[in-house]
């Protein structure tokens, strides 16, 4: 391949990778938004399908959708993305068979999305697939081979969406999705690659694709790298795709009996040697046997016995010699004992969900032996059993003795089914998956319920929360210098604090009712201590009080307030303004011949405070006594403001807690027991992150620099709720890979 080719492999492998990474970032919201507008309880089943299958395979997804692009760029010229395009003259007749209804909505989508794509970057597509076709004049490229072509991309998302264990209508939805959030950014993918071959010097003067033929004129051809720059590029292994980061569901079982045959790569099950010989059908009919003798239930034992212990009693002859089974099946075994020692060992499962599992190893073992495909396809019904299975297990808290725990109940059903009736028709484990993946929706729905009431519920109490500070905010402002009479503060303190709630909870602090409102209160507080006192402060006054009164009037009407109630309110309210206003009469404005006289004029005002302050002693006034209560609580804040810096919380962890989702599972690391939950949702107006166990019950509730700390201290720990089985073929690679090197 040429060196400018490689090296548009590798950008362009990032660009899209990026893009990926931001359509499946902005497709949860869409999805949610989309839900929350469905015409029908089918509609937003399809869409919260959607969205919990896009969470779960998001990493899978954007790696085959990579590889796909990979493998047009590694093959160039012989990889067809659209294999079936062929003209009518090219097919086989006799080989044509009727699509399925669900197939053909999905291939219609793809086309849909192809032509769309093609159409609004028609200028840029064709100007690449010229430099490309002019990089390899030998080899013979039809439009749709290009490795970047609207017919690569749509495929490879259409093998993604092959995989996702919904129903026709979810997988409809999430093509939609890709329409809708990814076509319409393809178009730096391209402008990129166009501008990458031109300063590699492919065609660097077109600027118009031809219609047909080669472009006209001379054009200079790409300078080689020279051998240091193409070992640097070589040594990339393959650009977008590099084995060591490969997805582990793609790799086949050919690939990994290479890798565990390679030098240093050791056996788990190493062959016994001179064995008398064992074929696939009777290693099957032994296995059978020991399934149904070595595998009983066991009640609430987390005890496993290893799949290697078990093979010694099958592989046992009678006259004392071991069996030796064929090469293949000794690969199989080498490969399913290798997965179930990671999910043995994996600390996100429980034990005894470890052990429920682990009682699957000869049904599994015996899946893999009769269907090889069962390692590198993902939708295999055995792998998404046994991840199901886990996922369900990962949230799991034991009861207490005598409390019925359904989840439990029907783990254990799924894995006796298995053990007792298993032979090799794998349609069991159809049937099982279908069974369980409904009791899972039906819970998943019940939950969701339950975590969505919690969640409103939070974000109410966090908008009173709020409102509460905004008020006591508001009123502590408009009391701080003011001198108010015993009933006006009454007034303010109790039904009319309870009107401010009131509207910051249905307007909110930034709206004009508020706003009215804050107002209106500062008004209040003026009109029964008016400062500072002037010469038109009396006639300001007269105006002002019967609009004051009709507000306050109509706001305590409008929260329902007892109407005796504000009638004696008012009253009070109005004796306190006509003494005011009496003793405005008595006030003379200073005057300029008297200046000794300006000097002694805010004298005026001394007898007010001097009467006040001994009547707010024998008082008794909410809020300052609620501001007393506070301020040793303020102290103590600022106390550990203050020594905050001595404790700092290291920024990893704040980043880790950032990037917490919602649905994300943790375990909490108690004295007593360790509880299992998940996060359900982040209420932003307090910053507090609410966890829930699996029922919807709320377990715990951090704050962003708490979580923090506590993740930091071991108090929290996060575990990966991502599909067991791929986390475990991706370990069995990384570790084959790595005693290679050594």
């Amino acid at each position: 391949m040429p060196g400018a080719l490689l090296r548009l492999r590798d950008a362009s492998g990032r660009a899209l990778e990026t893009l990926l990474s931001e359509f499946f970032d902005g497709s949860d919201d869409a999805l949610f938004n989309l839900a929350d507008k469905a015409g029908s309880n089918q509609e937003q089943t399809a869409y919260f399908d959607a969205m919990r299958e896009l969470r779960l395979r998001r990493k899978h997804m954007s790696l085959s959708i990579l590889q796909w692009v990979s493998r047009a760029f590694n093959e160039l010229g012989r990889f067809d993305p659209m294999p079936g395009s062929r003209g009518l003259n090219e097919v086989d007749q006799d080989s044509l068979t009727l699509m399925d209804h669900g197939e053909l909505e999905q291939r219609v989508a793809i086309d849909n999305l192809i032509s769309k794509l093609r159409n609004r970057h028609t200028e840029a597509i064709r100007l690449l697939a010229t430099r490309v076709a002019h990089l390899v004049p030998d080899v013979k490229l039809a439009e749709r081979q290009m490795p970047l072509s609207p017919e690569v991309i749509c495929t490879g998302l259409g093998e993604a969406c092959g995989d996702l264990d919904i129903d026709i209508r979810a997988k409809l939805v999430v093509l939609k999705l890709f329409d809708r959030l990814l076509i319409n950014r393809l178009e730096s993918l391209y402008q990129q690659a166009n501008r990458l071959l031109v300063s590699e010097g492919v065609l660097p003067d077109l600027k118009r694709a031809p219609i047909g033929g080669k472009p006209e004129g001379q054009a200079r051809r790409p300078v080689p790298p020279s051998a240091g720059q193409a070992g640097a590029v070589m040594s990339n292994h393959g650009g977008l795709t590099p084995p060591d980061s490969a997805d582990a569901s793609s790799v086949t079982f050919t690939e990994l009996s290479a890798l565990l045959h390679q030098e240093g790569a050791g056996s788990v099950y190493p062959q016994a040697s001179g064995g008398q010989p064992l074929d696939t059908r009777n290693l099957m009919s032994r296995l059978g046997q020991l399934q149904q003798t070595v595998l009983p239930a066991n009640g609430s034992s987390t005890q496993v016995v290893s799949l290697a212990s078990l093979l010694q009693q099958a592989l046992a002859a009678e006259n004392g010699v071991r069996y030796s089974v064929q090469q293949v099946d000794n690969d199989v075994i080498n490969l399913v004992t290798m997965l179930f020692d990671f999910i043995l060992e994996d600390r996100q499962l429980p034990p005894l969900m470890k052990a429920l599992i682990g009682r699957l190893q000869i049904p599994v073992l015996k899946v893999a032996l009769c269907d090889r495909s069962f390692f590198n396809r993902g939708g295999h019904p055995a792998r998404k059993l046994l991840n199901e299975l886990a996922m369900a297990g990962i949230g799991w808290n034991e009861k207490p003795a005598g409390q019925r725990d359904p989840l439990r109940e029907k783990i254990e059903s799924v894995v006796e089914r298995l053990v007792t009736e298993f032979t090799d028709n794998v349609d069991l484990f159809t049937e099982l998956l279908k069974d369980f993946s409904h009791f899972m929706d039906l819970d998943r729905r019940r939950r969701e319920l339950v975590e969505q009431r919690l969640k409103d519920a939070e974000e109410g109490r966090a908008r009173q929360e709020r409102a509460k500070v905004a008020v006591d905010s508001l009123l502590e402002q408009s009391l701080a210098q003011a001198e108010v009479p015993a009933s006006v503060e009454t007034l303010l303190l109790e039904p009319w604090r309870k009107y401010l709630q009131w509207v910051n909870l249905r307007e909110g602090d930034d709206s004009e009712l508020w706003n009215k409102a804050a107002e209106l209160t500062r008004k209040l507080v003026w009109s029964v201590d008016p400062r500072p006192v002037e010469a038109g402060t009396r006639a300001e006054l007269l105006r002002a009080i019967p609009g004051i009164v009709d507000e306050l009037r109509a706001g305590l009407h409008s929260i329902s307030w007892d109407p005796f109630a504000i009638d004696n309110a008012i009253r009070d309210l109005e004796l306190t303004h006509v003494d005011v206003l009496q003793r405005l009469v008595a006030y003379r404005e200073p005057t300029p011949e008297a200046p000794e006289a300006n000097a002694v004029k805010p004298e005026l005002k001394a007898p007010a405070e001097e009467v006040s302050l001994p009547e707010a002693a024998d008082t008794p006034m909410p809020a300052p006594e609620a501001t007393g209560s506070e301020a040793p609580a303020a102290a103590a804040e600022s106390a550990e403001t203050a020594e905050a810096p001595a404790a700092e919380i290291p920024p990893q962890w704040l980043a880790q807690a950032d990037r917490l989702r919602v649905g994300s599972w943790i375990e909490l690391q108690g004295q007593e027991q360790k509880i299992r939950c998940k996060l359900a949702a982040v209420i932003k107006a307090t910053g507090k992150y609410i966890f829930v166990n699996r029922n919807g019950a709320k377990v715990a509730e951090y704050l962003r620099d708490d979580l923090a700390s506590a993740m930091a201290a071991g108090e929290v720990a996060l575990l990966d709720d991502g599909l067991i089985f791929d986390r475990a073929l991706e370990s069995i690679i990384d570790n084959l890979r790595h005693s290679r090197r050594d």
